[in-house]
C-alpha cells in the first residue's frame, strides 16, 4: 500500500510492459512527460517481452518518481527467486535471475506495493472485489506487502501458489486471507456479487461464466467513486471510462502499449500509444 497526497503534475499511468522495452521507449518520448511527472506503472513490467530485465532497470533508475504495483508476473518472479516455483514455457525472466545484482533486484521488487492511492485514484494490478472500500483494500494490500517485505517472505510466498478460498468474507486469516488478498490484486477479471472468484476465464467480458461479470461491473461496488486504474486484462484491451482506466492493450501481444495522463478532470486525460511488433526488444 502507498499514500501520496503530494502536490505534483498529474501522473502518466501505463499499462503492462511485460518486457517490451524498446516500445516503452518510444512510447515515453511520444508520451514526453515533463521530467518532474510522476510516472505509474500497472504491474506486470516483465515476462512474455524480450528484454524484462532492461524495462525492470529502467523503472528502478526512474527513483522515487516512478510508483509500481506488483503484478501476478512479479509474484512469479519472487517465487522462483525462492525457490518455490519452477520457470514456465515462455517465461522470459531468466536473465533478470541470472543478473549479477539479482538480489538486490528482488529485494527492490519485495518492497513495491500492491496498491496505491492518490488524489482519488487507486491503481492496482487486476482489481478489486465489489466488497472492498478503499480503506480495506489498503489494509488488506499492506497486510500481503508486510509478509512479503518481512524475513519470512520465502514462506509466505510459496503458499501464495495453494488453492486460493473461493469467496472472501472477513474471517479469513492466515495463508488463507493473503491468498485471496494476492489473487485478487494481481490476477481477479471476473467475480460475483456475493465476492467469489472465478480465475479460469480470461477472455473478453462477455465470456463471463454464468453467475459471474467483470469485477468493476458489479453493483454497489464499494470502490465505484473512485478513479481505478488497472492492467492486466489483455483481453478486455483499453477501457477508458470517467472513473476506470484498463490500461492492458496487449503490447506483448503484437497489439499496442497505451499510458494515460491522469488529469483529475476526465475530459482532460490525454492518451497515448504506440504499436507494439511481437518481435520489439
Amino acid at each position: 500500500m502507498s499514500v501520496n497526497t503530494a502536490s505534483s503534475p498529474p501522473p502518466l499511468a501505463f499499462g503492462d510492459l511485460q518486457g517490451c522495452h524498446d516500445a516503452f521507449h518510444h512510447l515515453l518520448a511520444k508520451a514526453a512527460p515533463t521530467p518532474n511527472t510522476p510516472l505509474w506503472f500497472a504491474g506486470d513490467l516483465i515476462n512474455r517481452g524480450p528484454s524484462s530485465l532492461a524495462c525492470l532497470r529502467d523503472v528502478i533508475e526512474f527513483g522515487q518518481r516512478a510508483v509500481m504495483v506488483l503484478g501476478n508476473h512479479e509474484l512469479h518472479l519472487l517465487a522462483i527467486a525462492a525457490g518455490t516455483q519452477r520457470l514456465r514455457k515462455g517465461d522470459t525472466i531468466s536473465e533478470i535471475l541470472a543478473a549479477p545484482d539479482a538480489a538486490d533486484l528482488i529485494d527492490w521488487l519485495r518492497h513495491r506495493p500492491l496498491a496505491h492511492y492518490q488524489n482519488g485514484m487507486l491503481m492496482v494490478h487486476a482489481g478489486v472485489l465489489p466488497q472492498w472500500d478503499l480503506a480495506l483494500t489498503l489494509e488488506l494490500a499492506h497486510e500481503l506487502e508486510q509478509a512479503l517485505r518481512g524475513p519470512n517472505w520465502r514462506t509466505c510466498i510459496a503458499q501464495l501458489s495453494q488453492p486460493t478460498p473461493a469467496r472472501w468474507h472477513h474471517g479469513l486469516s492466515g495463508d488463507e486471507r493473503l491468498r485471496i488478498i494476492a489473487h485478487t490484486l494481481t490476477r481477479i477479471r471476473f467475480c460475483n456479487p456475493e465476492g467469489g472468484l472465478e480465475f479460469h476465464a480470461k477472455g473478453e467480458p462477455d465470456t463471463a461464466p454464468p453467475g459471474y461479470m467483470p469485477w468493476f461491473e458489479v453493483p454497489g461496488r464499494r470502490t465505484s467513486e473512485l478513479t481505478v486504474i488497472f492492467g492486466h486484462w489483455a483481453a478486455l484491451g483499453l477501457l477508458l471510462r470517467d472513473k476506470l482506466c484498463a490500461l492492458d492493450s496487449g503490447c506483448v501481444w503484437g497489439k499496442q502499449l497505451s499510458a494515460i495522463t491522469l488529469n483529475a478532470e476526465p475530459s482532460k486525460r490525454t492518451l497515448t500509444q504506440v504499436t507494439c511488433p511481437i518481435t520489439s526488444g
